[in-house]
């Protein structure tokens, strides 16, 4: 049994008697007028429920690619004119001026000067692929510490001299490790006046 402000109803079909105008409130048509709002809103949010599932569909074959990330990324950018495809590729963000000073005289000790040089640091090549790398186009490559990069795929034993088809490489410690050490420093010596076919 259902109570209601205009006395008691036995007949389970009240809803029809309240949906008569005769006997419909001021307070209840308010209401009813309240709810119509409120069920095109619910209409309307489904809309842009259903829009974003086409936008997530359609945004995902594109940029959920990561070809298509990796090919909008500019090439490896490297430090110096890199005339000569002599590459130094080092673990540290930014080289000291007691290292720097060290790598100039090791260059120009193999005949070399920095204006023929790149430098490129493993900060760079981080997220970059080995095909990238090679395309830098670099003959002579002298790696010094722990590079984030699939160029350590490479089966170059530290302070040794290995060559791939028309690339040489020559990986060693860190710059900063090596300037601070003697006994390094007479180890990349002789690896580098093997690799430079310097005679002693």
């Amino acid at each position: 049994m259902t109570n209601f402000p205009y006395g008691k109803f036995k007949s389970p079909r009240t809803s029809v008697f309240l949906e008569e105008d005769l006997f419909l409130l001021p307070e209840d048509a308010k209401k009813l007028k309240d709810q119509q709002p409120i069920s095109d809103q619910t209409s309307s949010l489904e809309a842009p429920n259903h829009s974003v599932k086409e936008a997530e569909e359609t945004f995902e074959p594109t940029t959920g690619n990561p070809e298509l990330t990796k090919e909008d990324l500019p090439p490896i950018q490297v430090k110096g004119n890199f005339t000569k495809g002599l590459l130094i590729v080092h673990e540290e963000d930014d080289l000291s001026e007691e290292v720097m000073n060290m790598l100039v005289k090791m260059i120009n000790a193999v005949g070399h000067s920095m204006n023929e040089v790149g430098l490129v640091s493993s900060s760079i090549l981080e997220n970059r692929t080995l095909e990238e790398f090679e395309a830098l186009n670099a003959h002579i490559i002298l790696k010094f510490g722990k590079i984030k990069h699939p160029v350590n795929s490479v089966p170059a034993i530290p302070y040794e001299v290995f060559t791939d088809q028309e690339t040489q490489y020559l990986f060693a410690d860190a710059l900063g490790q090596i300037s601070e050490d003697n006994t390094m420093k007479r180890k990349l010596w002789n690896a580098l006046q093997i690799l430079f076919n310097i005679k002693k």
